[in-house]
């Protein structure tokens, strides 16, 4: 899936950023907000889930991605930078988390984890008040 297939559901804003910049930042709207709409987007019920799961509170709560970027010094490089995330944000949301096989503890490891419990067990009684 490229930025194109996505691209009818992304919004971009342009703001003001503080940092660097001089008086440039004053005068020159730099920073990008990109909101993309997830539940409108092509994506698989499955993966709008992890997408959602990944973004956290940058998720409002009609379904809209808000990522922000602020850290290069011109708006065209900010705007490549939120397109990089969210690309990057999509691509992990893509990937199927494996199931864990539940396994159960050989024989001797639960021999030695006994044994370790007697000898913790023997230790700590050796802790108590000395008798005379």
């Amino acid at each position: 899936m490229t930025f194109r297939d996505l691209e009818p559901y992304v919004e971009e804003r342009f703001v003001r950023a503080s940092g660097p910049g001089g008086q440039n930042v004053n005068k020159v709207a730099t920073a990008v907000e990109l909101r993309f709409d997830v539940r409108a987007s092509p994506l698989a019920a499955d993966v709008q889930g992890r997408l959602a799961a990944l973004a956290g509170a940058r998720m409002t709560q009609d379904g809209v991605l808000v990522l922000d970027s602020r850290e290069h010094r011109t708006q065209a490089r900010n705007r490549e930078a939120a397109r990089a995330r969210l690309m990057a944000l999509v691509e992990q949301a893509h990937r199927r988390p494996r199931a864990r096989r539940r396994t159960v503890p050989g024989a001797a490891a639960r021999e030695r984890r006994l044994l370790e419990k007697k000898i913790r067990g023997a230790l700590k009684a050796q802790r108590g008040r000395v008798d005379e």
